[in-house]
């Protein structure tokens, strides 16, 4: 059983991108990449895979709590320094301390100002008469988290981005103790590392989105449930802890919740005996069929009606708008092709097209997933092929679920979508790493061949889409 990240994985996923990066700008060479976009690639690229092989090794001997004080020191440098720099980044190319095409980022600045302002003037009654006459809850979440951050810190972006920073630094820690708790130290910690330098969930620190909160509060909702389900004994702290964070993640996206609370009900019902007693099992059952039948009938199970209705439709209707505004393949893009790669994609954008310096920005975190989604992948095999699964039914059937979700709509190959995915798949990945040997390890040079081709295949489709 592998304890590390091997230099053979790590060495020829660099070699890749590299070959990759020249095949695409000599092939598409008018539509080249800028400069500054093949940099962020390649820090991002080199920067995961050679620190993942450095560090799982030199950091696989220590104590446990030294490992978790490394990894969040390490976590919050790395993603304040990034913060920062992209702060005046995005000033410098945008004339904004945010992102290209900020839509949604200005958005909550804005609402999240109006609530400081109402704090301020002692009329937050007014934000709540306007949640209460909103038509849900899944956005609610953030712009009042954020304009709570405003009140106290005068309204400052860059320590907003801070607290993105701490948020995200404990976040990997989170993903330690939950992926030792079901496989092992070893590959807790390679889970934990992998986090802790993924090039998106650091970037997405410099952005003024609600993505870092979102996996923040979806790591500690499963982390919680993971520990109350294998706890010896339930209390009523430990309940009311892990059905506050699930609930919350109905005000930051409405499907995140449905997936995290279905995750919980099948780990219920179909996790081994040696996770959970037969006790537990009725009890957390009983209170959490008091709490759904509570909201019944409310805004939230509305949300989820509404959601579940439109799921035949919204991906078309989408899809379609997609075409006209900009890639005339969009329409092919459906399920039944989302469904097969949904742990695999997004392919990375590495030609220059319109409107899309982000995903440019982004795209050496997206290679890096597709690389890491071979070894998920192989994990989920053995788990299920040697029958496994029955001892981490949560963290599959959430995982699952949620990219279920995500191949039914039409953001199934939304980079910014999938994110919520990544820690998860990180968990799956450093256990499928550990249990890689001579007889599999022959398929992860096929998996280099294929994503070669699918990169290559990506970028022609971006292009001949566009004319």
């Amino acid at each position: 059983m592998l304890s590390y990240f091997p230099k053979y994985f790590t060495s020829r996923s660099i070699t890749l991108y590299f070959i990759i990066l020249v095949v695409v700008s000599i092939m598409y060479i008018q539509y080249a990449m800028y400069w500054y976009w093949m940099l962020f690639g390649i820090v991002s690229v080199v920067g995961f895979f050679y620190f993942s092989n450095k560090l799982s090794v030199e950091w696989g001997n220590c104590s446990s709590k030294l490992f978790m004080k490394r990894l969040f020191g390490t976590a919050f440098i790395i993603r304040a320094i990034v913060a920062v720099f992209l702060y005046f980044f995005f000033e410098y190319m945008t004339g904004q301390p945010f992102m290209f095409g900020a839509a949604d980022s200005i958005g909550y600045h804005n609402e999240a100002v109006w609530v400081a302002n109402l704090i301020s003037n002692n009329s937050f009654n007014v934000y709540l008469d306007y949640l209460g006459r909103s038509s849900g809850v899944s956005d609610a979440g953030y712009p009042f988290w954020l304009g709570i951050q405003y009140w106290v810190t005068g309204k400052s972006i860059i320590i907003a981005r801070i607290i993105k920073a701490l948020l995200g630094a404990y976040t990997c820690v989170l993903i330690y103790k939950l992926a030792a708790r079901n496989f092992g130290e070893s590959v807790g910690r390679m889970s934990a590392i992998f986090c802790m330098l993924m090039p998106n969930l650091i970037i997405y620190t410099g952005m003024h989105l609600k993505e870092i909160e979102m996996i923040f509060l979806t790591v500690a909702a499963v982390e919680r449930t993971d520990f109350l389900l294998r706890a010896d004994k339930l209390s009523i702290k430990n309940i009311s802890i892990a059905l506050l964070l699930v609930g919350s993640l109905f005000f930051f996206r409405t499907v995140l919740g449905a997936a995290a609370l279905f995750a919980v009900f099948s780990a219920l019902f179909l996790s081994s005996t040696k996770v959970i007693n037969l006790n537990s099992r009725i009890a957390i059952v009983l209170v959490l069929l008091l709490c759904v039948s509570y909201f019944m009938g409310g805004r939230i199970s509305s949300e989820v009606e509404e959601y579940w209705e439109g799921k035949d439709t919204n991906q078309q209707v989408r899809l379609e708008d997609r075409a006209r505004k900009g890639n005339a393949f969009a329409t092919y893009a459906s399920a039944a092709v989302f469904a097969p790669m949904i742990l695999t994609i997004p392919f990375p954008t590495m030609v220059e097209t319109p409107n899309q310096e982000t995903f440019r920005m982004l795209h050496g975190g997206v290679f890096v997933k597709n690389m890491m989604s071979f070894f998920a992948i192989l994990a989920l095999v053995l788990l299920i092929l040697y029958w496994k699964w029955q001892k981490h039914v949560l963290l599959i059937v959430f995982l699952t679920s949620y990219l279920g979700i995500l191949a039914l709509s039409a953001f199934g190959h939304s980079e910014r979508f999938h994110l919520l995915a990544v820690p998860f798949i990180m968990i799956f990945a450093a256990y499928g790493i550990s249990q890689m040997n001579k007889k599999n390890i022959q398929y992860f040079n096929i998996w280099l061949v294929l994503m070669f081709v699918a990169i290559i295949a990506w970028t022609w489709f971006k292009l001949a889409g566009r004319g």
